[in-house]
């Protein structure tokens, strides 16, 4: 597998930008790749500061293309083939809170650094019957932000983007999710207000 993963680095780093996309593609669907694709895009960045902008993208289009066939298969293949995987435990987990949640609950583990449970929701996100449209905008949400703030680190500080991922990269993403599971809140809040006014 470290084989593997050595030549998919030399790869992307060779291909640049289509290296970066295969790489997001395969890390999100059927080649796990923890924490290869944020190195990758930090030191490419790095490298090639004006490509900035170019290497986001290439990487979260990457990424919500793998997801999108990864959800399609959890669709086609229903809960048994998700349970074959993962663990019951694991799949009464995720599916309670895509149930109760919806896309929310793929949008904050989109956000998170390896090692986040991710894939589980990809999966069961076509099994519970998330549409393709609204579950691929959640990906692109959670996967643009993450790697705009990567790539962003990685303009500002250069090599010391890793060592700064490292020390502050779990608590800023933590922060993030906080952030963003208020606002959530607070919409659904404001909605049901809403509601109740009208009737």
């Amino acid at each position: 597998m470290g084989r593997i993963v050595d030549r998919v680095r030399a790869l992307a780093l060779a291909w640049g930008a289509p290296g970066l996309f295969i790489v997001a593609l395969l890390d999100s669907s059927v080649l796990p790749l923890p924490g290869i694709t944020d190195i990758l895009l930090i030191v490419m960045v790095t490298r090639r500061k004006a490509y900035v902008v170019v290497y986001i993208a290439a990487t979260t289009l990457g990424s919500l293309v793998g997801c999108l066939a990864m959800h399609a298969l959890g669709r086609k293949g229903g809960e048994a083939f998700v349970r074959q995987r993962f663990g019951g435990d694991r799949v009464e987990r995720a599916l309670a809170s895509l149930r109760r949640y919806g896309v929310m609950a793929v949008l904050i583990p989109a956000l998170l650094p390896p090692p986040a449970p991710f894939k589980i929701f990809v999966l069961l996100a076509g099994v519970v019957g998330i549409s393709a449209a609204r579950f691929g905008t959640a990906i692109a949400i959670g996967r643009g932000i993450r790697y705009i703030a990567l790539g962003w680190l990685a303009y500002r500080y250069g090599d010391d983007a890793s060592q700064y991922l490292a020390e502050h990269g779990t608590r800023a993403s933590l922060l993030l999710v906080a952030a963003i599971g208020a606002g959530f809140t607070a919409y659904v809040l404001w909605r049901k207000a809403r509601n109740g006014k009208s009737r």
